[in-house]
């Protein structure tokens, strides 16, 4: 029996080897799936930083876009307000220019008036007084 016993404890300690290699080989494989495990954990939130930085910068570019959006409309109401000035100083300028034109031709009208008078009224007394004075000295 003691030999059986001998005979078998190199076989013993060769099958506890092996079991303990086995396990050891179990334990590194699991060691080597957590490994995975964490690198697909990292690569998965890698990709969901770069999603949220993706839609941050399509945030900012909308953001970005509407700011363009509203200058571009103050700058159209800035426009159409300096328009309407520009059409208001015009049509001043004209009434003034027409006011102007309208006192030269008041003034050409009185002073036709004027001339009218005078050769309607003053020249006939003048040529009458000139006449009473030329017969006057010829008596």
């Amino acid at each position: 029996m003691v030999v059986v016993v001998l005979l078998l404890l190199p076989l013993l300690l060769l099958l506890l080897l092996v079991v303990l290699l086995l396990v050891v080989l179990l334990l590194l494989l699991l060691v080597l799936l957590l490994l995975l495990l964490v690198l697909l954990l990292l690569v998965l939130l890698l990709l969901v930083l770069l999603l949220v930085v993706l839609l941050l910068l399509v945030l900012l570019l909308l953001v970005l876009l509407l700011v363009l959006l509203l200058v571009l409309l103050l700058m159209l109401v800035v426009l159409v307000l300096l328009l309407v000035l520009l059409l208001v100083v015009v049509l001043l300028l004209l009434l003034l220019v027409l006011k102007v034109v309208l006192l030269l031709v008041l003034a050409v009208v009185v002073l036709l008036l004027l001339v009218l008078l005078f050769l309607l009224v003053l020249l006939p007394l003048v040529l009458l007084l000139v006449l009473l004075l030329v017969l006057d000295i010829s008596e």
